[in-house]
């Protein structure tokens, strides 16, 4: 069985292009300085970048020293019970990315996301199917009334149009609100997220025996992913992948799953 893909128009004419680039001339998401073409980032926020290139972990994609032909895994992928099969970042959590990443998600940068989101369908292609469904982790209904936005969709609902790929924005609901896990340990935080989500009753048609990428603008233990995932699973989803913005590095070793 196929299922369409979401089929969103990715560039208007030139002309209008680049009339608005007259109008509104192109600016570097670090610095603000003036930039050419359709944005991004300057020569030297590109150099202070940390894009995630080369051996990574092939469940959250954090980079890994070394080469091989083979799949390799990181000791937290190793040591924890992951509920997706595979994953991918853009971006190392550190210096300009976390700048980008808190000003998209903190300082209502928006413009922010069209263009994360052709850096995150670059390193998801290994991860896609034609029949694959692209989500987002949702935020709780009360930080959605308080941010405005969930940054997640925004950068889920863009590589979908840059992949071609059929897009869910409202595949899983908050069924509550978790407290900030913010200072706390692994155990800690897979506890508050046990059961957080829950799958949109008219949404699960959808999932049924077809495989899904979750999107998440970062991770760390991988606690809220681990209960998206489950809960995807628990639907009937044939099988998870996780795309992320930026994954934090606190563990730059390698180890080889057996």
């Amino acid at each position: 069985m196929a299922w369409p893909a979401l089929q969103i128009p990715l560039r208007q004419p030139a002309f209008v292009t680049q009339a608005m680039q007259v109008v509104y001339p192109t600016r570097c998401l670090g610095c603000g300085t003036l930039v050419e073409g359709a944005g991004g980032l300057c020569p030297i926020c590109w150099r202070d970048t940390p894009f995630i290139g080369g051996l990574t972990c092939d469940c959250c994609g954090v980079p890994l020293p070394g080469e091989s032909d083979g799949a390799e895994y990181c000791d937290d992928c190793l040591s924890a019970d992951r509920s997706w099969q595979r994953g991918r970042a853009a971006l190392l959590y550190d210096g300009q990315a976390r700048r980008l990443v808190m000003a998209l998600k903190h300082g209502d940068r928006q413009d922010i996301a069209p263009v994360a989101a052709r850096w995150m369908a670059r390193v998801a292609r290994p991860l896609l199917k034609p029949e694959t469904l692209i989500a987002p982790v949702p935020l709780h209904w009360t930080r959605m009334l308080k941010r405005r936005f969930n940054q997640a969709a925004l950068l889920a609902e863009a590589v979908a149009r840059y992949t071609g790929h059929a897009y869910c924005p409202d595949l899983l609901q908050r069924g509550r609100a978790t407290k900030s896990t913010k200072g706390q340990g692994r155990a800690a935080r897979f506890a508050e997220m046990q059961g957080a989500f829950k799958l949109h009753p008219r949404r699960r048609h959808r999932l049924i025996g077809r495989p899904v990428l979750l999107l998440d603008d970062v991770m760390t233990t991988g606690a809220t992913l681990n209960a998206a995932a489950a809960t995807c699973h628990a639907a009937g989803a044939s099988d998870l992948s996780v795309l992320l913005l930026a994954r934090a590095d606190k563990s730059p070793y390698i180890s080889s799953k057996s």
